[in-house]
């Protein structure tokens, strides 16, 4: 594992996204508290996802986290494999399968060399997972390596120009005195992981060309608003006069497309 990685890998083995703040124990409850606040704060995952059309479909998820939208697959009826670079995540989703008694085939593995054969998924689901590899490109060839023909892909990676970016941006370059400072740095500086990444729509384009179709729109979500504890970064007191004075409804009408959230489908 490079260093690159293994920067990436021990952040996350640290606690799985949304483990410290949303998942308070292993039991049936717990889980579904868990999912029941993910799907508050992120309700467009279940209208982008659309879990329901996979009964019967060979479904990949790349990155499982703490098992909520894997669970959702699987109650669906899908032929579920999921993957994740920590043993940790694997861990987690496990312990919530097993406690609802559902079934997926689970392993950790490096999206960037998927252990599967050319053409086996009818969808790859990959929700803010990609964009935290050190070589984002080559997971993408790996996910339009492992689809079948007319299989689809749908990942949520960050926009490039979102509040949160220029919220990162205020904190860590302005108020530094340093302004010249680019979104590339500050995502891959400040944002999750060593080495996150964002995307402008342009930049989408670009690396799902091998791709039949795609498409792609940024919503807002509770980080751009404000709306909710924020992110395993950031806390402070800064932060919660900010919540206290954030203008959402004109963020709301004047800047709907300016969200973290770029979601993404293509057919290959």
């Amino acid at each position: 594992m490079n260093t690159d990685k293994k920067a990436v890998h021990d952040f996350w083995d640290s606690a799985s996204c949304g483990e410290e703040l949303y998942l308070a124990g292993y039991g049936k409850d717990d889980f579904l508290r868990q999912a029941e606040i993910r799907y508050q704060l992120e309700p467009y995952i279940l209208e982008f996802t659309g879990f329901e059309q996979y009964r019967g479909k060979k479904v990949l998820e790349i990155g499982v986290g703490l098992g909520a939208d894997h669970q959702k697959f699987a109650e669906a009826g899908a032929v579920l494999t999921g993957v994740d670079l920590t043993q940790r995540a694997i861990d987690h989703t496990r312990r919530r399968f097993q406690v609802f008694s559902l079934n997926s085939e689970l392993r950790t593995a490096d999206a960037e060399n998927l252990p599967f054969e050319d053409e086996t998924f009818d969808l790859v689901y990959s929700w803010g997972v990609l964009h935290h590899s050190p070589d984002t490109p080559k997971t993408l060839d790996e996910v339009f390596r492992v689809l079948k023909p007319g299989g689809k892909a749908k990942i949520m990676v960050y926009y490039k120009y979102s509040f949160v970016g220029f919220m990162l941006w205020i904190r860590y370059a302005l108020f530094r005195l340093r302004p010249f400072t680019s979104l590339r740095s500050i995502y891959g500086r400040y944002l999750e992981s060593p080495g996150t990444k964002a995307y402008s729509i342009s930049e989408v384009k670009e690396l799902f060309n091998k791709f039949r179709t795609s498409d792609a729109r940024a919503v807002l979500t509770h980080g751009d608003l404000l709306a909710s504890s924020a992110g395993q970064r950031h806390q402070g007191t800064l932060l919660n006069i900010a919540r206290m004075i954030w203008p959402r409804w004109f963020i709301r009408a004047f800047f709907p497309n300016n969200g973290l959230f770029l979601l993404i489908t293509a057919i290959k």
